[in-house]
């Protein structure tokens, strides 16, 4: 880990104004999912195109943020940050008064390539601000707190913004706190740029390419199963994939140095990341709905009732970094994603009555996520050099709004279909009706008047069931993820023994530290 000299007033402060992109980013993620139902009613989108509202936001981060962190090393991280502020307002006023579902998807997509330039910006100067070990590792525990923050208050925020005006209300967060960004970054932040030259534009046409079929192959097999379409999108998202590498390879200014994949520690980190986020994603897109449609919750009671257990995740985001400072931060996060396990036994073993039970199960989630945000984002910024800190951070953000993305259209879907198998329609429906009924649990309650009593709560039935499989499949991905970091990581010391022992011997073979 690289030494530095402590900050002063002016870096924690600028790390304070970094926190409110940071906040908003998580806010965006959680307040979205209680606008769901009642974007509905509005826009009334089919099953896949829901999934879309929520993945295309996440994925077209997911597919430029190795661009944008790039770019960031070029023209300055302040100077990116702050176009992209801007950018997320604007198009999250786009969003509020989206007039369609199409309109909808675009504008979610418009705000995915907006938050790809503010999140690996407040990661990669805060790297840049803080270069003591030991205050860089609190310094992202606090911007993962905040991550936090923004996840822990957007279900009430949302719900209470749904209640009170309508879904579009819940993008409209975005604009106050973008003024306050443009108004401080000149004033606390400092302006840093690392590298020269222009962006290799055939690296971030392949990266796109590489990125955008290999999500269009995960969408399409989860609507219509793996046919020639998926196979042939996963064939051409892989080939871009190998002639990206080997372009980045070659050239001298690379788009992504592929050197960082080197170090174990980073390598490992990342897929730890990937794992956790994909799983968390996809159980509290499936929670939300168990809260509302299930058990009939309105968006203002789910809001508080996914508030508590997302302080979890701020426990785990402050805890963490305190205590890596004399435990391997390999040995906390394998500890603390295998007692996340028993929080998806809980979701796995839920009932359509289980509301206290699937709660406490999230909470112990949200708490395995707080301790690989901070540490495993802390490892790798940590193995990467200071000039290639914005590709760090891409990378960082890339596997984790990927996972998150990812998450929700592998467990979601899986879910539907689990629930379109299983679900049993009851004879004399209308067309449209049966339709309605055998395509979600969404679906079914909006045609709740017009099917028999009992119905409704078949379908409720039919929905858990496919709930605890997918929280089933989320544990066993977790439980490979707690041994990776057992095995992994366990040779990356902490911090504070670090430095104790650099105190008599000059250096210690093999530290990663």
């Amino acid at each position: 880990m690289r030494a530095g000299q402590p900050v002063g007033w002016r870096e924690w402060g600028g790390l304070a104004l970094l926190a409110l992109p940071t906040m908003l980013l998580g806010l965006d993620v959680t307040a979205l999912y209680l606008a769901v139902p009642s974007l509905a009613v509005d826009l009334d989108p089919s099953a896949t195109e829901t999934l879309w509202i929520m993945d295309a936001y996440g994925f077209f981060i997911a597919g430029f943020l190795v661009t944008m962190g790039t770019l960031g090393d070029r023209i300055g991280r302040r100077r990116l940050l702050m176009i992209g502020a801007a950018a997320f307002a604007a198009a999250s006023v786009f969003a509020a008064f989206a007039p369609g579902t199409l309109w909808l998807i675009v504008a979610r997509a418009l705000l995915g390539v907006a938050g790809a330039t503010l999140m690996p910006s407040t990661l990669s100067l805060i790297g840049t601000m803080f270069t003591d070990a030991r205050q860089r590792a609190l310094a992202i525990g606090v911007w993962a707190t905040m991550f936090a923050a923004g996840m822990a208050v957007g279900p009430v925020v949302g719900g209470v913004l749904v209640t009170t005006f309508w879904w579009g209300a819940v993008f409209l967060v975005a604009v106050p706190v973008a003024l306050l960004v443009l108004a401080g970054a000149p004033l606390l932040l400092p302006e840093h740029r690392t590298r020269t030259g222009g962006l290799d534009v055939l690296s971030v046409g392949l990266s796109l390419a590489a990125m955008l079929p290999i999500i269009y192959a995960i969408k399409h097999a989860a609507a219509h199963g793996l046919d020639i379409q998926a196979v042939a999108a996963v064939l051409l998202g892989g080939g871009a994939t190998v002639a990206f590498v080997r372009r980045q390879l070659r050239l001298g200014e690379p788009l992504l140095d592929m050197t960082l994949f080197t170090n174990l520690g980073f390598s490992a980190a990342l897929s730890v990341l990937l794992i956790g986020l994909a799983g968390f994603g996809g159980v509290m897109f499936l929670v939300t709905q168990y809260l509302q449609l299930v058990t009939g919750l309105s968006p203002t009671a789910t809001g508080l009732w996914m508030g508590p257990p997302a302080l979890a995740m701020l426990i785990g985001a402050i805890g963490a970094p305190l205590l890596a400072d004399r435990v391997p931060p390999g040995a906390i996060m394998a500890g603390t994603l295998a007692l996340s396990l028993a929080g998806y036994g809980l979701l796995a073993s839920a009932g359509t009555d289980s509301r206290p039970a699937v709660v406490a199960g999230f909470a112990l989630v949200y708490l395995g996520l707080g301790v690989i945000a901070a540490l495993g984002t802390d490892i790798v910024m940590g193995a990467a050099p200071p000039d290639r800190s914005g590709s760090a951070a891409a990378l960082s953000e890339t596997v984790q709004e990927f996972g998150i993305a990812a998450g929700v259209a592998l467990l979601g879907s899986l879910t539907t279909a689990i629930y379109r198998r299983d679900i049993e329609i009851p004879a004399g429906l209308s067309a449209s009706v049966a339709e309605a009924y055998g395509n979600s649990l969404s679906g079914a309650s909006s045609v709740a008047d017009r099917i028999p009593a009992d119905a409704l709560d078949h379908a409720r039935s039919v929905f858990t069931g496919g709930l605890n499989t997918a929280a089933l499949v989320a544990g066993i991905a977790i439980a490979f993820a707690s041994s990776a970091c057992f095995v992994m990581l366990r040779h990356i010391r902490p911090p504070g023994e670090a430095d104790r022992a650099a105190e008599p011997i000059a250096s210690t073979p093999g530290s990663n530290r």
